[in-house]
């Protein structure tokens, strides 16, 4: 027999039981892709602040990661993402504050528990380098594999040279684009687009300013663009000996902001994200940043800073 406090119970949880599908569906999906900015400070100096360059995309929990500034490993870690899980490496050119963390985070992922391969892609050298970071590391990878039991990681990085722009990784959920960008002296520099189930994402990588780099972003969701503040330019290469060389590098091989908001304006972006700051370790404020891209460009605007996310759709 029930009594009055066992059919009260039973009749809560019946509710609870076909109210639940009804909550369960107004809830919102799980965002499928996001970008996580690991490094967002132009340049190889290695300081306090923020991080040297890379960018991660998660794409149904897959990692791509763009470029392999120094601290990509720990800044991976700080964003919650297992190195061990990491698939797929883009390099956009061989500038030390973009690959020299590159075979690094790979080890680092073995010495995590690293068992399935990781593809990486990037300019001509690419797989060369590969080769010779495990002969420098010959040693030590060798004595870890007898002594630790561990897989052998030299058959876990499979690099590949890009040779001409086009696609150049294709996956069921995301298809990777290459196209060719100046950045002077280096020319064999690539901006990187991913068609998401979710939406474009277009890096721009360091770049002379260039409006081809417009008709590659056309329409993109999200371009994640270089960024130069060219009125402390004098104030930053004050302080290096090699403060004139350095400048006309700077001017010359990067896009000042107010040309950024150029590009994203005949792109059509929905959202412009000023990244790879130069100078990113002065005091340059996120208006000071925005104030010069809305100069020329009307849309959603953001400065990114290190480990902010950004979900898409946006």
């Amino acid at each position: 027999m029930i009594d009055r406090r066992d059919a009260l119970k039973l009749a809560l949880c019946s509710a609870t039981a076909l109210a639940a599908p009804a909550a369960l569906a107004q809830s919102p999906a799980k965002p499928r892709t996001k970008i996580v900015f690991l490094g967002t400070k132009g340049g190889p100096r290695v300081d306090v602040g923020p991080s040297n360059p890379a960018n991660l995309v998660v794409v149904n929990d897959t990692p791509f990661v763009i470029d392999c500034g120094m601290g990509v490993s720990r800044q991976l870690a700080s964003a919650g993402v297992p190195l061990a899980s990491v698939k797929y490496i883009l390099i956009s050119h061989h500038h030390s504050d973009h690959n020299l963390e590159y075979a690094n985070l790979v080890y680092n992922a073995w010495a995590a528990g690293l068992s399935t391969p990781i593809h990486s892609f990037g300019p001509k050298g690419l797989e060369a380098m590969t080769r010779t970071y495990w002969e420098l590391n010959k040693f030590d990878v060798e004595t870890r594999i007898e002594n630790e039991g561990r897989p052998d990681p030299r058959n876990l990085l499979i690099a590949k040279d890009i040779a001409e722009e086009g696609i150049v990784l294709q996956t069921a959920d995301v298809k990777v684009t290459a196209f060719r960008t100046p950045h002077p002296p280096i020319m064999d520099n690539f901006a990187y687009k991913f068609e998401t189930p979710d939406g474009v994402i277009v890096f721009s990588s360091d770049t002379a300013y260039n409006p081809k780099l417009a008709e590659f972003a056309k329409g993109a969701d999200v371009l994640v663009h270089e960024a130069l503040y060219v009125p402390w330019v004098d104030r930053l290469v004050a302080r290096v000996k090699n403060g004139a060389t350095l400048k006309k590098h700077l001017l010359e091989s990067h896009t000042a902001v107010e040309d950024v908001g150029k590009i994203a304006a005949a792109a059509g972006v929905k959202v412009l994200v000023l990244s790879h700051l130069v100078p990113g370790d002065l005091d340059v404020t996120d208006d000071t940043w925005s104030e010069g891209a809305k100069k020329n460009f009307s849309g959603k605007i953001v400065v990114a800073r290190d480990l902010m996310e950004l979900k898409l759709p946006v």
